[in-house]
């Protein structure tokens, strides 16, 4: 069962006719490996270029944190992720990164994206 997507609260952005970029860092985020039952740890980078809603950060906290006993693979998460604060949100740009502790000598990255990207150097 996927963590419930209506944890996630938002608040009106306050400068809804300015492109600028938002972005969260998850340091201690967790889920399970569906094949071994093992925890998996990553960091999560969160950026995006809001419209009219902003994700607040208590919401979006709780339900990162309902991942914590879930088996899901990397790519599923990071693509779980992205598409609930999209739903939520409906931001004109967005990217979720999840950076995997090293498992098996092997560093992996995900980066799942919304949108189009701007002429921003932060979104490259």
């Amino acid at each position: 069962m996927v963590p419930d997507p209506d944890r996630l609260d938002a608040f009106p952005n306050p400068h809804p006719a300015r492109d600028y970029v938002i972005e969260h860092h998850v340091h201690e985020f967790t889920s399970v490996c569906p094949k071994t039952g093992r925890p998996d740890f990553a960091t999560l980078r969160i950026c995006y270029i809001a419209d009219e809603l902003c994700v607040e950060l208590k919401g979006l906290k709780l339900y990162l944190e309902a991942f914590r006993n879930r088996g899901i693979f990397y790519e599923d998460v990071t693509n779980v992720i992205l598409d609930a604060l999209v739903e939520r949100l409906r931001p004109r740009w967005m990217v979720v990164e999840s950076t995997w502790s090293v498992r098996g000598g092997i560093h992996t990255v995900i980066r799942a994206e919304h949108g189009a990207r701007k002429n921003h150097p932060e979104t490259k």
